[in-house]
């Protein structure tokens, strides 16, 4: 294995003892654990063979359960072993909103990504009955949602994900399109647009297309228009997606008994409200025989007896699995959806001596996925034969769905005798990370996104080392034929593939796919738009769920850079990872383990005056320095006002904490400049700060920029100053306002008030 691999492994599922001892001594030990975990479900009889045949489809990396479940099962950690989750509908009320937030502040602490539909939430100005004021829409309730999975560092090892979606008939629909394209906003959210059937047909018949809210129509647009706004939004900065709602809620499996309005924060699993789904993936590309011979060929046998055990698994580890709220338990155990796909399909392909998105590669990825599919319902209907079919199983329903009516006889057969044990079963994700923790095999059904590239990863210090990761089929090529062997034409990557390369691969695999695909189409910075926007009505005419695009843009960071290719290859284009993979959860992995403090450092000291208190504020910030490089270690907060004294010591705690753990602590500064003061903020240097929390984070961002830690922020740093006519009251002369910077706070009663914006401070 590379030592990129074990790194991995060491930090993200290799299981260690509180002080950082390792108990997993080896990759067969992780392997054992997950298996016993997993065999704990059944009867005591039968723990110990079952146990064994778990622990032989996870040896070599043939079938890979998702990070949550490597990283938890078997162990006392209070995190759930489910990767996918969909809140709760958000009620269009200030008490439901905040409810929903923190269920799902619960859910991302436990490690679970989640996906939110904010169609139910009033458009910007729409009258609030009661308080007298106009709602301010759902995406500036996105930014709260944004502000509190930013501080929660999911299970301990990255950063929460979530997808929020919108309806396109939603009268706010232009605003949640154009969100992204401020920099820094919605960084932790992937969107996708909610498109209808009839929205696809009036943007066929370039019709007129109304936004609706509460059955009143606030706008009609045309239909076109608004679809290209969809695809510029794309082109310039990969967000947001599409969803094929009508398509999702009419040939789901569960349709009736649910209605389906988002999807987990990659796009592979609409789900209902409280919907909950574990994933796992069969490596494909360890099941190739005779790599690279003329009868090189996928072992079908060997696939579909992977399939069987996969399903027995992830069904039992529903039941091992804890849950962050009671309702996403009983949704699960009453529809018992699994999430089992593949990875590695790209190099399964390249052993077999075929091009990615060829009629030939499309030929292979139906006879594989059918075998896949046909297997895994085939082994949870045993499974409903030995344990029950899940609770909201009714026969006649199940089989007359889409999906169902397209599985061979004896399938629709077995099903109609024993039940069935989940309500979906198959799915494919985005396996980033354990793909690889596996030697690097393709992801999912991506192609390779290059043979060789260099890969970020952080360090405890800070600091970031330069691996480079070769392709598990590349290297296994060079390793076979030489280093100058030149490359067959069937090795292709992310950055030569078209369009149509990548739509024929993901709409021939969701034929196979009871749920969804998390797929991204990578097209090359140069392309036109004129050439791209009709990417995502391809994927609708081509019968997708959705669809996903990446464009080298200027708004979103990379992490994984192609080596310069050799001059006998097509020269690599500069990529960004797929956005619906964040950049926490893919190339930056975090090292967990506190930074130990040298006797001595260097640092600096600041002080700032605030407004309401009598005596400055004094803000150290000390540096650990190492390969030349100073990153933040620790602060200090002192004063002589003594009723700061408690929040003082415990920020100067909290702040230091974070910075010893190592990582990207940038938010740090992002969290304390967000946060506004009810008494107001006050004016500094010609800018609004709008509390001394806020004063402090700018102190500390200052110090990055001037240490190098992070770069300068693009773009003004605050807006105009407003200056109005001076203001005043029985004659005496106005002073600025510490909130609004108008020339116009006055005494009033006894309190000083600014005519101009309300601010007010009495006493």
């Amino acid at each position: 294995m590379s030592d990129i691999a074990r790194q991995i492994w060491d930090m993200k599922y290799r299981l260690k003892q509180p002080d950082g001892t390792p108990v997993d001594a080896d990759f067969e030990e992780t392997w054992a654990r997950v298996a016993l975990a997993a065999a704990h479900a059944e009867a005591p009889e039968n723990r110990a063979p079952v146990a064994l045949e778990f622990a032989r489809a996870l040896t070599g990396h043939r079938f890979l359960p998702a990070g949550r479940i490597l990283a938890g099962a078997g162990t006392d950690r209070s995190v759930t072993l489910f990767n996918c989750f969909v809140m709760g509908t958000i009620p269009d009320t200030m008490d439901g909103i905040f409810s929903a937030v923190r269920e799902a502040a619960l859910t991302l602490q436990q490690g679970g990504g989640i996906g939110y539909d904010f169609s139910t939430l009033r458009p910007k100005g729409a009258t609030v009955k009661g308080v007298a004021a106009d709602a301010s829409g759902p995406v500036s309730f996105m930014d709260v949602w944004d502000a509190m999975c930013r501080t929660i560092m999911s299970a301990g090892s990255r950063r929460g994900a979530m997808m929020g979606t919108l309806a396109i008939d939603h009268p706010d629909i232009e605003t949640f399109i154009d969100a992204k394209r401020e920099r820094g906003r919605l960084t932790n959210f992937n969107l996708s647009v909610l498109v209808s059937d009839a929205f696809m047909d009036a943007v066929k018949a370039y019709a007129d297309w109304d936004l609706v809210f509460a059955g009143k129509v606030y706008r009609t647009v045309k239909a076109r228009e608004l679809w290209d706004r969809i695809m510029r939004a794309t082109y310039e900065t990969a967000e947001p997606g599409v969803i094929f709602i009508d398509r999702i809620n009419d040939e789901n499996n569960l349709g009736y008994c649910e209605t389906i309005r988002a999807t987990n924060p990659c796009g592979e699993q609409p789900l209902p409200p409280y919907g909950a789904c574990l994933l796992g993936s069969i490596n494909l590309a360890r099941l190739v025989k005779n790599p690279f011979e003329e009868d090189a060929a996928l072992d079908i046998a060997e696939l579909e007896r992977l399939t069987r055990t996969a399903v027995r698994l992830l069904d039992n580890v529903i039941d091992i699995s804890r849950f962050p709220l009671p309702e996403q338990r009983a949704e699960a155990l009453a529809k018992r959806r699994i999430g089992l796909g593949v990875t590695g399909l790209a190099d399964a392909l390249i052993f077999c001596r075929t091009r990615y998105g060829s009629r030939e590669s499309v030929e292979l990825i139906d006879t594989w996925l059918s075998a896949i599919s046909d297997a895994a319902y085939l082994a949870s209907s045993e499974l409903a034969a030995e344990k029950g079919s899940f609770p909201l199983f009714d026969a006649h329903e199940f089989l007359n769905r889409p999906f169902a009516l397209r599985l061979p006889q004896h399938v629709r057969a077995a099903i109609a005798k024993n039940g069935m044990r989940n309500g979906l079963v198959t799915s494919i994700a985005p396996t980033g990370t354990i793909s690889l923790f596996a030697g690097n095999v393709s992801s999912g059904i991506e192609p390779v996104f290059a043979y060789s590239y260099s890969r970020a990863v952080l360090q405890p210090d800070g600091t970031r080392t330069q691996e480079t990761v070769e392709d598990y089929a590349y290297h296994a090529f060079r390793a076979r034929f030489g280093a100058e062997a030149e490359l067959p034409d069937y090795f292709v990557n992310a950055q030569t593939l078209s369009p149509a390369d990548h739509l024929a691969v993901q709409a021939a695999a969701q034929c196979h796919i009871d749920s969804s695909i998390s797929k991204t189409i990578n097209v090359p910075a140069s392309i036109s738009f004129e050439a791209f926007k009709d990417v995502y009505a391809r994927a609708y005419d081509l019968g997708c769920k959705g669809c996903t695009t990446y464009r080298p843009n200027d708004v979103t960071g990379a992490v994984l850079t192609a080596e310069p290719a050799p001059a006998a290859e097509t020269p690599a284009i500069e990529q960004a990872p797929r956005p619906r993979e964040l950049q926490n959860s893919g190339g930056v992995v975090y090292m967990m383990r506190p930074l130990d403090r040298p006797d001595m450092l260097i640092g600096q000291t600041y002080k700032i005056k605030w407004l309401d208190s009598d005596h400055a504020f004094y803000i150290t910030i000390n540096d650990i320095e190492k390969d030349g490089r100073r990153r933040p270690f620790e602060v200090f907060i002192n004063s002589k006002n003594m009723e700061a004294y408690a929040w003082a010591v415990a920020l100067t705690r909290m702040i230091s904490a974070v910075f010893r753990r190592g990582g990207d602590v940038s938010f740090v500064v992002d969290e304390l400049k967000a946060i506004f003061d009810p008494r107001g903020g006050q004016w500094s240097e010609g800018r609004y700060v709008p509390s001394l929390m806020a004063a402090i984070g700018e102190v500390i961002e200052k110090h990055m920029i001037a240490t190098g830690f992070i770069a300068p922020k693009d773009g003004p740093l605050v807006p105009e100053e407003r200056r109005a006519v001076a203001v005043a009251a029985e004659g005496a002369p106005a002073r600025f306002c510490p909130r609004c910077s108008s020339p116009s706070l006055v005494k009033l009663e006894g309190c000083e008030s600014c005519v101009a914006c309300g601010y007010s401070r009495c006493g």
